[in-house]
């Protein structure tokens, strides 16, 4: 009996199952044999299903994580405002707008690849795929198009160095943290917050085809508002994510542990917000802002720190979209109203 025909026989998954007990450690095989387990019983659904989509233009759009992509679009505007040089508005515009694909392309590619676990979770059960409305291989196909299109175009419209680091955010955010960190690890949203972190750098690369301090600064922020800003949603939702064998942070080490290092990134961000004014790259519009929100995230961070109520966790999640939105804000206000 051939190889094939055996595994054709006792299944995929029942493969990984004896290799799992003779070579693999349990812990990775695991995760393989339940991802394949589940490929096998959609192929089964997709097989018979009718070949013609019924996804509408809204569920497309869902697909791209519209909400994320709006935060990801407005850093990225901001970084090719503060860069000092000069850009043709319709070269600007088409930066912002590859931007705005490729997060959406990357939104797109990680719904696709965690098709198994929105549809266990609550919080994402309503999601294009596992609702049916769009076919893995539809999802996709649509995230290769759009990934490889954004970075092309931006490559030839723009400059190398805009192509090159939305190429690496996109790559990141999909081949490091959604494929590799997200279902191993409690630091998946620490790593894979690097990928959310590049747009104020793509941006800033848009109009000087380089990268200098500033936008790395821009770039930090992001990277230590990101565990603040996931885990206090976290927070509430830490039930859908062990009902789906995420090991988020309060799923593996508790809400106490959490809340814990919430503070300390919260701590951790605070100079880094201020660093700017030292160096001479904002004046008193941004610093007058900057203290302001510090304080108040400080204040919410204490707030979630000490109480048991679920719902200081979402206030703090809300706040912290609020306080990075005018966080950025007052830097372009600052930069271009003189003060």
């Amino acid at each position: 009996m051939t190889i094939s025909k055996s595994l054709r026989i006792i299944g995929f998954s029942g493969f990984l199952r004896f290799v799992r007990k003779n070579v693999w450690g349990e812990r990775l095989c695991d995760h393989a044999v339940a991802r394949t387990t589940m490929v096998e019983k959609q192929s089964s659904v997709f097989v018979s299903s009718p070949l013609q989509s019924t996804a509408t233009a809204n569920d497309y759009w869902q697909l791209l994580k519209p909400r994320v992509m709006s935060l990801v679009i407005f850093t990225g505007i901001v970084g090719l405002l503060l860069a000092p040089g000069s850009i043709h508005p319709v070269i600007g515009l088409a930066a912002i707008l590859c931007i705005a694909v490729g997060s959406g392309a990357a939104g797109a590619l990680n719904m696709w690849y965690e098709r198994d676990i929105d549809a266990v979770m609550d919080r994402t059960k309503e999601r294009p795929l596992p609702r049916g409305k769009i076919q893995a291989g539809e999802a996709l196909g649509f995230g290769l198009t759009l990934a490889i299109g954004s970075v092309v175009v931006m490559y030839t419209l723009v400059n190398f160095w805009a192509a090159y680091y939305l190429a690496g955010a996109i790559l990141f955010y999909v081949l490091v943290y959604t494929i590799c960190l997200k279902r191993i690890t409690p630091q998946n949203i620490v790593i894979g917050g690097a990928a959310g972190a590049l747009p104020p750098v793509i941006g800033w690369a848009a109009v000087m085809n380089e990268t200098a301090l500033l936008p790395w600064v821009l770039f930090g922020i992001i990277f230590l508002w990101t565990p603040a800003h996931f885990w206090a949603l976290a927070l509430v939702r830490h039930e859908d994510y062990a009902k789906a064998k995420i090991p988020m942070l309060p799923v593996v080490y508790g809400l106490e542990a959490t809340k814990n290092q919430i503070f300390i990134y919260i701590l951790g961000l605070i100079p880094l917000t201020l660093y700017p004014i030292y160096n001479g790259d904002f004046g008193l519009i941004y610093g007058a802002v900057a203290l302001v929100l510090d304080i108040l995230f400080l204040a919410f961070g204490i707030k979630v720190k000490l109480s048991q109520e679920p719902k200081e966790g979402v206030r703090l999640f809300f706040y912290s979209i609020i306080y990075l939105f005018l966080l950025f804000a007052a830097m372009v206000l600052d930069r271009y109203g003189g003060l």
